[in-house]
C-alpha cells in the first residue's frame, strides 16, 4: 500500500514578495545569500509555507 504523503503549498518569488512585503529582488537576495530556503520545482525557484514560517521564525 502507498504511503500518503502531503504537498507542499508553493510560493513564486512575487508570492513571497507579497508576504515578506519585501520586492521581488529582495527576495532573490534573501534566497541567494540562504536566509530564506528554496528549491527549484519545474524549473522555477519556490519556496514552501514551512520555508517561510522557518524565516519569520529565525527573525523573532
Amino acid at each position: 500500500m502507498r504511503e500518503s504523503t502531503t504537498i507542499p503549498e508553493f510560493f513564486f518569488c512575487s508570492e513571497v514578495a507579497g508576504k515578506l512585503r519585501r520586492t521581488e529582488a529582495a527576495v532573490r537576495w534573501l534566497w541567494q545569500t540562504g536566509a530564506l530556503k528554496s528549491r527549484v520545482v519545474g524549473g522555477r525557484r519556490v519556496s514552501t509555507a514551512q520555508d517561510l514560517a522557518d524565516f519569520f521564525e529565525v527573525q523573532r
